[in-house]
């Protein structure tokens, strides 16, 4: 370990060695790099950003839906009414994270957390029977004990007025609600993150565009790019890539046989917003609802309150789109630089076994801006157009892996991917999961420094009790931490928290 540490006003000249160095600004290096100011306090920590500033891309409040997810509204990490288990585990992970913010130098919530109501609104005798046996399943878990349910048309319009106004009351209809849900602005927290590792040491260089990884002789990598003035390379011993869509094409740089046949397709989000007072005062939940028949789970209609700098406003979407950039801030080369021989025939495979998304995708490029403001009358039957304006949210970029049976697959989710001895690792994804960043973090550094993990259990265990804590999901009451290390070893992949 080289016992060195930066500046965190900018790099001093001659130093050119760190210890790690985490690539991307966004909220997953911001919560390893906050991670490891606490596990390795010597360590010297360099985190790159290729904009001018942190957080703009798919951390930004803006790109995103900014709901805590917990499990709680989510209905499509639980498709079968009678298998709460991966909306227990969502809701642990995120219990967990909420203890890592608290355990920050400065912890303030308020900030970048907001209370507000998760609830589930359906309609139809087919969705209310399954939002019944849902609650039923839900009801036996102490992480979803609170949860109300209603069937009464009266009860669910005072939880969410906005929705039942206009209806005939004729359609069967049911909600589920959750008072203690939250909305967070992750743009926020990631500079919360941020500050906190940069007041510990860790050095911070926007406007630096990694664009080349290569292993050297004595086991390090060298790091290298572009900033606005010329060039720039640095050495490291671990280096974690947390560059969003930009993930597979540095990995692909590094050369690591674990990404060989991976691609990603590109999928963006629009949502439409409004800030009236007339109408944002009428709603104060995130409320989601079932997706339409062969739709994809990121397409989950929900209509969010968020809070962001302090002012309420209302999101309804998502509504896909496409586009060959892979960030928003992205170039429209960039899908064509992550294809390969050997992910050409994944890639082809995944269009032709999910017609039914292409059919949908195809949809939605072509729908007009009068036919998605239909859809958000679908939700809230008196919306008016002129109190509504489209946004882009942020880009997306869903995993496509090799299969021996299907020859490449899609995954709506996040994984690890670390090389075989631990030196270079990156999540890949339509999304980093912000909701369930710090327990996607252990999981990597599980992965990356088994050695170390031992050592390092005390202090996590200060910082987040329930990583260690018998878990309620599972009759093996594996420990926190030892499930996730296994499921990073098996490559598991995690459906996607921040998807919608």
């Amino acid at each position: 370990m080289v016992n060195r540490k930066h500046s965190a006003d900018g790099p001093r000249h001659g130093d050119h060695e760190y210890d790690t160095v985490l690539i991307g600004g966004g909220i997953m290096s911001a919560t390893l790099g906050a991670l490891l100011t606490r596990l390795e306090p010597d360590r010297s920590i360099l985190v790159l950003e290729r904009l001018d500033e942190v957080a703009a891309e798919s951390s930004a409040p803006w790109n995103n839906a900014g709901t805590g997810h917990a499990g709680l509204c989510e209905l499509n990490y639980m498709p079968d009414p009678e298998d709460s288990t991966r909306a227990e585990e969502i809701g642990r992970q995120f219990r967990i994270a909420r203890q890592f913010w608290e355990s920050l130098d400065e912890p303030d919530e308020t900030t970048f957390v907001n209370a507000t109501p998760h609830m589930n609104v359906v309609f139809g005798e087919r969705d209310v029977d399954y939002l019944r046996r849902r609650r039923a399943t839900l009801q036996r878990s102490p992480l979803f004990s609170a949860m109300e349910y209603s069937e009464n048309p009266d009860t669910i319009a005072r939880w969410a007025p906005l929705v039942m106004a206009g209806r005939s009351g004729s359609e069967p209809v049911a909600a589920t609600r959750y008072e203690a849900g939250t909305d967070v602005d992750f743009g926020a927290l990631t500079h919360r993150l941020l500050s906190d590792a940069r007041r510990r040491g860790v050095e911070l260089r926007t406007g630096h565009e990694v664009t080349r990884l290569r292993r050297t002789t004595d086991g390090r990598w060298t790091v290298s790019g572009r900033t606005t003035t010329g060039r720039f390379s640095v050495r490291s011993r671990f280096v974690f890539v947390g560059a969003g869509g930009y993930a597979l094409k540095l990995l692909q740089k590094a050369r690591i046989p674990e990404v060989r046949g991976f691609a990603v397709f590109p999928i963006g989000a629009q949502f439409l917003r409004t800030g009236n007072p007339d109408v944002v005062s009428q709603h104060a939940a995130k409320v989601y609802s079932q997706a339409d028949v062969g739709a994809p789970p990121m397409s989950v209609p929900h209509l969010d309150k968020r809070v962001v700098d302090g002012r309420e406003s209302l999101m309804f979407g998502p509504y896909a789109t496409f586009s060959t950039r892979l960030l928003k801030h992205g170039r429209l080369t960039d899908l064509f630089t992550t294809l390969r021989p050997h992910n050409i025939a994944p890639l082809v495979a995944v269009g032709l076994h999910n017609l039914s998304l292409v059919r949908y995708l195809l949809g939605q490029l072509l729908a007009s801006r009068a036919r998605k403001f239909r859809q958000l009358q679908r939700f809230c039957p008196e919306a008016q157009q002129s109190d509504w304006e489209l946004i882009d949210a942020g880009q997306r970029a869903q995993l496509v892996k090799p299969d021996r049976r299907r020859i490449g697959v899609l995954t709506f989710g996040t994984e690890v991917v670390a090389s075989a001895d631990g030196s270079i690792a990156g999540l890949l994804g339509a999304s980093p999961g912000a909701s369930i960043a710090p327990s996607a973090m252990v999981e990597l550094l599980s992965t990356c420094f088994p050695d170390d993990v031992a050592r390092w259990r005390p202090v996590l265990e200060r910082m987040m009790p329930d990583l260690y804590r018998e878990t309620e999901t599972t009759s093996r009451a594996e420990p926190g931490l030892a499930r996730a290390t296994a499921a990073a070893r098996n490559g598991s992949a995690r459906e996607d928290p921040s998807a919608s």
